[in-house]
């Protein structure tokens, strides 16, 4: 697990390309000082599995999936990347719950300054867009965020002199591509609404006794479909 906090900017020494995967060799310092072969490290918000280490960098492999999935194809040795290791038990968190599982890609169609801010729109697909709340945490290229506007097919973010300076936020422009996770509490929820009756438990009734009655509720069972409807929470007293 991650926090979106980016420790570092590293820089990719070489793409070591097979038929649909890839090798990188990635520079960095900080990430490096108690980095384990068999460590997780968030690269531009991607969790990768450290294979190799040296004294100034580290390998990784990168999977077909991840090539697919991500934009990671627009790497190029000398390509500046972000990098988080894995949040430490006794660290603070100071940006919000990331996997390092990248939902898609999200392309800039512009940036703009106010004030001391800059602020990034991105444009992103229908299935990524659902999970974009404003004022909600959005991952942007390995760097935890808060959505400042939402809009039909794109959304925005303003970001801090500070958070452009330590990051590859720096060299985004419009029409490049970036990596997106969504708040994966949004993802879980849903899948919870909207998964129907556990298996083994086809009428959706949880813990019922003896008597027949339901734990939770009056009736204890969700809709006919097995969703979670309105209805049925307001019956339950939610």
């Amino acid at each position: 697990m991650f926090t979106g906090i980016v420790e570092e900017m590293g820089v990719v020494r070489q793409i070591k390309k097979g038929r649909t995967s890839a090798v990188l060799t990635i520079s960095a310092q900080k990430v490096l000082e108690d980095a384990q072969i068999g460590d997780s490290i968030a690269v531009n918000g991607i969790c990768l599995t450290v294979t190799s280490l040296g004294s100034d960098f580290f390998t990784a492999d990168v999977m077909h999936e991840t090539l697919r999935r991500t934009a990671f194809s627009r790497l190029s040795p000398g390509s500046r990347v972000n990098l988080e290791r894995a949040m430490a038990a006794n660290g603070r968190f100071g940006g919000h719950i990331v996997a390092g599982h990248v939902d898609g890609v999200g392309i800039i169609t512009g940036t703009r300054r106010d004030d001391n801010a800059v602020w990034y729109t991105m444009r992103a697909e229908p299935q990524v867009m659902r999970y974009i709340v404003e004022k909600g945490s959005i991952t942007i290229d390995g760097i935890s965020l808060t959505v400042a506007e939402v809009g039909a097919q794109t959304f925005s973010i303003s970001a801090i002199p500070h958070t452009v300076s330590v990051t590859v936020l720096q060299d985004r422009k419009k029409g490049d591509p970036v990596n997106l996770e969504t708040d994966i509490i949004g993802k879980y929820v849903e899948k919870l609404l909207y998964a129907g009756p556990p298996a083994g438990n086809p009428d959706g009734q949880e813990g019922a006794d003896s008597g027949g009655s339901a734990k939770g509720g009056s009736s204890g069972k969700a809709s006919s479909s097995g969703g979670i409807t309105r209805a049925f929470l307001m019956e339950n007293g939610f």
